[in-house]
């Protein structure tokens, strides 16, 4: 792969530059504009990061998570793109790369999650669940749709992810000129595929990261094409789809403490305890057989003893100067602390896995093999040891799995004949006329000329793709209106 090709600033529908045009924006750069200002993005501000329905204003939704993203996602590009020049990784690098990579990690950021559906992942578990419950349940034409639809078409809906619903959103869904969405540049585009494999390649024991999910549905599979032929990426991932990745677990599992702590699902002394065991059982394992003497210090010489050492520190501050809430304070400070560490232990694993990514051949995340590798397991177990497994969380998922489930029901039944010759009940139709008009106008523009087979495959998807498109508060508000309650 060669940088010439992967910062691609073709689009999928061309179009006509003036001559005489004052815009002096790069095409990374009006990439961003789009984004901001579309409605699709717009929306992530009532959608669940982790606690779905919360009526706290504190703990973050998928815009102030994408927003933490996007800041993350520009930082390691500008320090990878640095050291790209500085240590001679590539001659072909330039300076304007590094502000084009920048650009596009920028953009990739506020993208990577505005497919997903209302409240957070539990809401894509939801749909999955559904669909590989109730496909066998269903008929067309006296056949079960499980047995109907091709081995493909079932298995995306079977591992339904939010991150292949992103790309159809943003080059289908959102209607913005016609049916080519925003009409994004193919190198964003290729930096937000973090799985460049279909629902048929999923192979989560292979070893390779790129295969633990899907990234792109049957429906979108010559958008895909395009893409990865534009860049000539031969299946393989846009290398900065490895900086995006980083970007985001940075930014949850640091953020899904932060706000664990100001829930008060965890205390700083519990985290403390947890981090401090952690990291004993961490040196420990790679020296079991080392004195009691000797451990105090080889904390402190630790990557994550030191993180733990400016943890204990930012609270003893916070009590020396009589703050209101130490333990917020001293967790908040950690925190943008841990982030800076992260920041440079991705960048420096890009640069020394840089051949393996360019080739196409590395195979792990960027913080696989580094000094923080426990630090951002632990980080994530902790969170969902207090958070992710409590009674309050619980209940939250139960009451949005109940709204996904009715509505996936409800519309799913009414659309399966619609666009066919049989005829439905009045009030099937009435359901299918509170989807989306720009869905209905994409579903009626991509199955022309379709097989029968695939048309009831685009049905289902349009019902996807309505339910992927709601907030949280809408979906409740419409499940609410369908049941009469007032």
């Amino acid at each position: 792969m060669n940088w010439t090709k992967l910062l691609c600033t073709e689009r999928i529908r061309s179009y006509q530059k003036s001559t005489i045009s004052r815009d002096l924006r790069t095409e990374f750069e009006k990439d961003y504009h789009r984004i901001i200002g579309s409605a699709s993005f717009r929306r992530l501000q009532d959608k669940t990061q982790v606690f779905p329905l919360d009526k706290s204003d504190y703990v973050r939704t998928r815009l102030t998570h994408s927003l933490e993203v996007s800041s993350f996602a520009k930082s390691l590009a500008q320090n990878v793109g640095e050291k790209i020049i500085q240590e001679k990784k590539d001659s072909d690098f330039t300076w304007k790369n590094k502000e084009d990579i920048s650009n596009i990690l920028q953009c990739s950021g506020l993208l990577h999650d505005i497919g997903n559906p209302p409240f957070g992942h539990f809401g894509e578990t939801t749909i999955r669940d559904w669909f590989k419950n109730n496909l066998c349940k269903l008929e067309y034409k006296g056949q079960s749709l499980d047995k109907y639809l091709e081995s493909q078409m079932i298995q995306d809906f079977y591992n339904f992810e939010g991150n292949a619903q992103a790309l159809r959103l943003v080059t289908k869904l959102h209607f913005l000129v016609d049916e080519n969405g925003m009409n994004l540049t193919k190198a964003l585009l290729g930096t937000i595929i973090k799985y460049p494999v279909s629902s048929l390649e999923i192979n989560k024991k292979s070893g390779n990261i790129k295969h633990k999910k899907m990234g792109y549905f049957y429906a979108d599979r010559e958008n895909f094409k395009k893409i990865q032929e534009s860049m000539e990426l031969n299946g393989n991932r846009h290398p900065l789809t490895y900086l995006l990745e980083a970007a985001d677990d940075i930014a949850y599992k640091t953020a899904d403490i932060e706000d664990s702590v100001e829930k008060g699902n965890i205390s700083y002394h519990q985290l403390m305890k947890e981090l401090e065991e952690r990291c004993i059982k961490s040196i420990l394992s790679e020296n079991p057989f080392l004195e009691e003497k000797d451990l105090e210090s080889k904390i402190m010489e630790s990557q994550y003893g030191r993180l733990i050492s400016v943890l204990k520190h930012k609270y003893e501050k916070a009590l020396k100067n009589g703050y209101q809430k130490p333990e917020i304070y001293a967790v908040q400070n950690w925190v943008v602390s841990i982030q800076g560490s992260l920041i440079f232990a991705a960048s420096d694993n890009f640069i020394k896995n840089y051949d393996e990514i360019m080739e196409g051949t590395y195979k792990y995340d960027l913080f696989h093999d580094t000094n923080v590798k426990d630090l951002m397991d632990d980080l994530g177990d902790i969170a969902y040891k207090y958070s992710f497994i409590s009674k309050p969380i619980f209940k939250l998922e139960i009451a949005a799995q109940t709204i996904l489930e009715f509505l996936l029901s409800k519309f799913i039944e009414s659309i399966i004949y619609y666009d066919t010759d049989e005829k439905i009940s009045s009030v099937q139709e009435r359901m299918i006329a509170l989807i989306s008009k720009d869905y209905m106008r994409i579903y009626k523009k991509e199955s022309e000329g379709k097989s029968e087979k695939e048309k009831l495959y685009l049905r289902l998807m349009l019902v996807t793709d309505y339910i992927c498109g709601m907030t949280d508060s809408f979906a409740k508000d419409l499940y609410q209106e369908l049941n009469g309650i007032v």
